[in-house]
């Protein structure tokens, strides 16, 4: 199966999509050992170097694992680079539903674990925000992408006010697609803005230590957007 590229670059991008696909398919298992550098550079008719850097993209992927003396061994059939775009290229309402399953479970453990300075991160970013607001009370449309870079920031400290790594890590890669959808949704005049009301209800919540109504704050202000955005795709 020989490969042809324009460059060398293309070249390893090309090898890399041939392994990943073959790894997706099940041509060699779990656990299993791949074929040499030299096997695979006969068969996909390309030299060793070229071979070896489309390996290591692999490694780095978490789809292989070289040992030393031993070969390089299969990790996962599946890419989580691609999980991961998925993710970011997720819809409005796929954010929304696992915003709420994260930060619903949040709010209840910051209700118990937070301490002063979590609550003033999340003032501060709610005073952020409101500086950029209008007469009207929501957002200028020119300051959009940094309103919502202050409501992820409310979200995020939130988040971190339940001290759980885990959390807080998870939340942290899946932060860029909130913001994105944050930021689209605020373009469209069809989707509940920002109430900041709201906002304060799950602050005032998790002040009061009560992990039942931080939960109930916290569904409240994702629910909204969430059935509008569950109407507008069903009228289309």
């Amino acid at each position: 199966m020989g490969l042809q590229a324009a460059g060398r670059r293309s070249l390893v991008d090309t090898v890399v999509e041939a392994l990943r696909a073959q790894l997706v398919a099940g041509e060699w298992k779990v656990g299993e050992r791949i074929p040499t550098e030299h096997a695979l550079a006969e068969q996909l008719e390309v030299g060793r170097n070229t071979v070896r850097e489309a390996v290591r993209v692999l490694v780095h992927a978490g789809m292989l694992r070289s040992r030393q003396g031993e070969g390089t061994f299969v990790v996962s059939a599946t890419d989580p680079g691609a999980v991961m775009r998925g993710v970011q290229r997720a819809g409005i309402r796929d954010v929304l539903e696992v915003r709420i399953a994260l930060e619903a479970e949040a709010a209840r453990l910051a209700a118990v674990r937070h301490e002063p300075a979590d609550l003033e991160r999340m003032q501060a970013a709610l005073d952020a925000q409101a500086h950029l607001e209008g007469a009207d009370g929501q957002p200028v449309h020119g300051n959009l992408e940094l309103h919502a870079d202050h409501d992820v920031a409310f979200h995020r400290a939130v988040v971190e006010a339940a001290h759980n790594a885990a959390l807080t890590a998870t939340y942290g890669w899946f932060s860029s697609s909130v913001r994105e959808a944050l930021v689209t949704a605020l373009d469209d005049q069809a989707i509940p803005k920002i109430v900041h009301g709201d906002h304060h209800a799950v602050m005032t919540a998790i002040a009061s230590g009560d992990p039942e109504a931080a939960e109930r704050a916290t569904r409240a202000l994702l629910d909204k957007p969430k059935r509008a955005v569950e109407t507008l795709l069903d009228g289309r």
